[in-house]
């Protein structure tokens, strides 16, 4: 059973850990946090740290968080942040992208697929994201593909 007081409260701790004058505190901050993106608590800390004013690898390491999750939520946060991102910004999250999904195929074709619905949404900002998120995954050739 989930401890959703104590989800709240984990979440809280890395969203303080995430303002920090540190880039590495706030870099690992943006990593764990990932792993709680399906709670609103914490969208407004991931993507401050998707958008880090202090240091872009703060930016690639979220991402990277997010991306690894390989689901809705975290291409989600990741569109929206990409949706206002600077073209610096951007490259870093379309570097942790490459990362993440220049592999296996099949993970690059269903965040792909799951692009394709956010840029249909009716969230116009996820939906702008995700068709730029979009762009960026269909240049990416993974290795590996099925037999």
């Amino acid at each position: 059973m989930v401890d959703s007081d104590l989800r709240r409260a984990v979440v809280a701790t890395l969203g303080e850990l995430g303002r920090s004058g540190d880039w590495r505190d706030r870099a690992d901050a943006g990593h764990s946090l990932a792993g709680f993106a399906e709670m609103q608590e914490a969208v407004e800390p991931l993507l401050r740290l998707l958008l880090d004013s202090g240091d872009t690898f703060v930016t690639r390491r979220t991402a990277e968080g997010l991306l690894r999750r390989k689901d809705r939520a975290g291409l989600t946060m990741v569109a929206s942040a990409l949706a206002v991102a600077n073209d610096n910004h951007a490259d870093y999250i379309h570097t942790a992208a490459f990362d993440v999904f220049s592999i296996f195929s099949d993970d690059l074709d269903e965040a792909l697929r799951l692009c394709e619905e956010l840029s249909d949404g009716t969230d116009d900002r996820v939906a702008r994201g995700a068709r730029r998120l979009q762009k960026g995954l269909a240049e990416i050739d993974p290795v590996l593909r099925p037999a």
